[in-house]
């Protein structure tokens, strides 16, 4: 089957992309590693020993980045409905966070205690119909949150993929009510033309 010139452009501008050729040299799987990477370094989330949940994780750029940074004395519980290829230090629950089943392994390899950082790179699959895409980026958003309410310590950190568009005003609200400071990030691995931004909230209102 021919491709189609957007595909085709696409194609070209994703294989020349200066991420995607340095996450191919560095072992990583996503050109998304980098964001995390630029993000950490300015804001010094990742430490030795951190109890880290990652949502939406697959392929596993993030959950790369976090178990180099975090140790073999970290834990880290990365999760998707798509299944992921192993990753050292990586321990993975394939389904529905929102599920009961799911949420209580999550709590069980936790260990029944509380996890310092909760990530999400989460986003809807893409229809082109941007109030569409607009309104799955900001439901995603909102379960991630829900979720880091119930698994993080006091003091904990959050960090969130969204889209810019409607209903992200009322998302911020939402996190600034949980959290004693939240701070909007934009690496520079993320794609101009995109209208996503990461939602950092610090030191979490138990």
């Amino acid at each position: 089957m021919a491709r189609s010139k957007s595909s085709q452009r696409w194609l070209q501008e994703h294989f020349n992309d200066h991420y995607v050729q340095q996450a191919q040299h560095a072992g990583y799987r996503s050109r998304a590693s980098f964001k995390l990477l630029e993000i950490d370094k300015r804001d010094k989330l990742l430490k030795p020993g951190m109890q880290v949940v990652d949502l939406g994780a697959a392929p596993g750029g993030w959950s790369q980045v976090i178990a180099e940074k975090t140790g073999p004395s970290g834990r880290l519980i990365a999760s998707d409905i798509l299944p992921v290829d192993p990753i050292k230090g990586v321990t993975f629950v394939q389904g529905d966070f929102t599920e009961n089943t799911i949420f209580e392994k999550i709590l069980q390899l936790l260990k029944n205690s509380s996890a310092d950082l909760v990530t999400s790179d989460m986003a809807p699959n893409i229809s082109g119909i941007r109030s569409s895409d607009q309104a799955g980026s900001i439901y995603l958003a909102e379960l991630a949150l829900d979720l880091s309410c119930n698994i993080l310590k006091p003091g904990g950190n959050f960090l969130v993929k969204v889209f810019q568009g409607e209903g992200f005003d009322g998302y911020l609200k939402k996190m600034r009510s949980a959290f004693k400071k939240v701070v909007t990030r934009k690496p520079e691995a993320s794609r101009s033309r995109s209208c996503e931004v990461y939602l950092l909230g610090r030191d979490y209102n138990s």
